[in-house]
């Protein structure tokens, strides 16, 4: 790949696709998460040189790719054209499921979507994207602490805002 040879780079782009797009879509891309992935794949093919051997490519990878959102984010920003809702990849709601059961994730989701950037993105990472912390460490590119840190943190809000909102529900 790093000679050039455009048939393995194809091969990573293949493989690691699906995962980059669900990343820049839960980090804040949303409907411009294919975009954004397309071009943090333009930027990783252009710092192969720049690759650790021996490091590991899909962080390495996601954290362009996290990169890339964020950029596009804060574009988007200046532009006044913040998307506030999160794209849900399909596979993340099964339809066959109960209607409070779906009630409860949206519930979730919006929390999630609630917490200040610094927590939302550790949180997205670790539990809807399933990344360890060191692979979420890499990806932010943050100090594996100050991961553990901010998703304690984050959970702690989560947690107070879930039982608030369920307390709103019983009184409903």
């Amino acid at each position: 790949m790093r000679s050039g040879d455009l048939d393995a780079y194809a091969e990573l782009v293949t493989r690691h696709a699906p995962m980059a797009v669900r990343t820049a879509t839960l980090l804040g891309a949303g409907t411009d998460a294919e975009d954004v992935v397309q071009e943090a794949f333009v930027k990783a093919y252009r710092s192969l040189g720049r690759f650790r051997d021996g490091a590991e490519l899909r962080p390495w990878l996601l954290r362009i790719v996290a990169n890339e959102t964020r950029n596009h984010h804060r574009a988007s920003v200046r532009r006044g054209a913040r998307e506030r809702a999160v794209a849900l990849p399909a596979e993340l709601l099964d339809p066959g499921e109960a209607v409070a059961d779906h009630e409860a994730k949206e519930r979730l989701l919006a929390a999630v979507a609630g917490l200040p950037d610094r927590l939302r993105v550790v949180v997205t990472c670790r539990y809807l994207l399933e990344l360890d912390e060191a692979e979420t460490a890499t990806t932010l590119g943050l100090p594996r602490g100050t991961v553990k840190s901010r998703l304690s943190r984050g959970l702690a809000r989560l947690r107070a805002e879930l039982v608030e909102a369920g307390r709103e529900a019983d009184h409903v």
